[in-house]
């Protein structure tokens, strides 16, 4: 796989995760990578991005909760995201355009549940 999503799993509402996407060298460093989720029974979404040179951007519904960022070399790419709610229960899917085709990881399951 090109790129494989860690760090999910069973959470309480209120608590903190941090999620993980580490890329196959043969992604180039200099592109930018995101990640998106699904939650049962709806569409993918895209959550947080990130260019190469550090510059996040946030989908308005998350944009005070989650933080992306990505280890100098480009990976792993991280996604913290902070005082989950039931709403943020998903697969979270780190993804990538490269050479005009998107990549995606297998994704990483988020449960929200006290």
């Amino acid at each position: 796989a090109l790129v494989v999503e860690s760090g999910g799993g069973l959470v309480q509402p209120g608590g903190s995760l941090t999620l993980s996407c580490t890329a196959s060298r043969r992604i180039p460093s200099a592109i930018s990578m995101s990640w998106y989720r699904q939650a049962p029974g709806k569409e993918r979404e895209l959550v947080a991005s990130i260019t190469s040179g550090g510059s996040a951007n946030y989908a308005d519904s998350v944009k005070d909760r989650f933080h992306i960022s990505r280890a100098k070399g480009g990976s792993p790419v991280y996604l913290q995201i902070n005082d989950l709610n039931v709403e943020d229960t998903g697969t979270y899917y780190c993804s990538t355009l490269m050479a005009g085709r998107r990549i995606w990881g297998q994704g990483t399951q988020v449960t929200v549940s006290s």
